[in-house]
């Protein structure tokens, strides 16, 4: 049973299509990270277009949230949590953004033998937001759940930067690779890395809610 109702509920309703709408623009970068492995440039940079206008969506929908907030949904003291909570949770979004216009400005060679590697990357950090959607979830039935959840995120984002870490040094060692390639990869593998960071970021805003709310 939700423990809240009224405008919290309309909230709650707004943050669910939020995290939704951040999803999709991770399904979507997971495309055009797909497309570009495969020299399927086009492809490439109409995902790359999904996900600005997905980025986009998000931050009206964040903003949405804040008026919401801010006209009266939660006690003052509790506002700005909600309001701290739909940014990191944004931010997320903006991270794929970012490795997005990246890989398709600066089109680096790709290591073929590195393909699932990167993928296995980007599946890391996809992952790590799919556990936080779980944790923001159950903060309005269980917050002991959402607490449980929280901390899982953070796990995945380890295990996001153990990957991230290997890809690196995988990149670096390749023979095949140019140095100017090797350097761009850097910046991009550590951009779809920041993709899990800010999904941690968020889940420690999680935690502290849930905390708070269980007294």
């Amino acid at each position: 049973m939700p423990i809240f109702g009224g405008k919290e509920s309309d909230v709650f309703e707004a943050i669910d299509e939020h995290l939704e709408v951040v999803s999709e623009s991770l399904v979507a970068f997971r495309e055009l990270v797909d497309a570009y492995l495969d020299g399927d440039f086009e492809r490439a940079r109409a995902f790359e277009r999904e996900v600005d206008q997905l980025e986009s969506k998000a931050d009206t929908l964040r903003r949405g949230i804040e008026t919401m907030l801010y006209e009266g949904a939660f006690l003052p003291a509790n506002r700005g949590d909600y309001v701290r909570l739909s940014e990191l949770i944004d931010q997320v979004a903006d991270a794929a953004e970012s490795a997005a216009h990246t890989l398709v400005l600066a089109k680096p060679k790709v290591p073929k033998e590195l393909r699932a590697e990167i993928l296995r990357l980007v599946e890391s950090a996809v992952e790590t937001y799919r556990v936080l959607v779980q944790a923001v979830n159950a903060m309005n039935s269980d917050v002991d759940r959402a607490i449980e959840l929280a901390k899982a995120v953070e796990d995945a984002e380890e295990i996001a930067d153990e990957v991230e870490y290997d890809v690196k040094g995988k990149v670096f060692e390749s023979e095949t690779v140019t140095t100017y390639a090797k350097l761009v990869w850097n910046q991009i593998l550590t951009k779809i890395g920041d993709i899990a960071d800010r999904a941690e970021d968020a889940s420690d805003q999680v935690m502290l809610m849930a905390i708070k709310r269980r007294g």
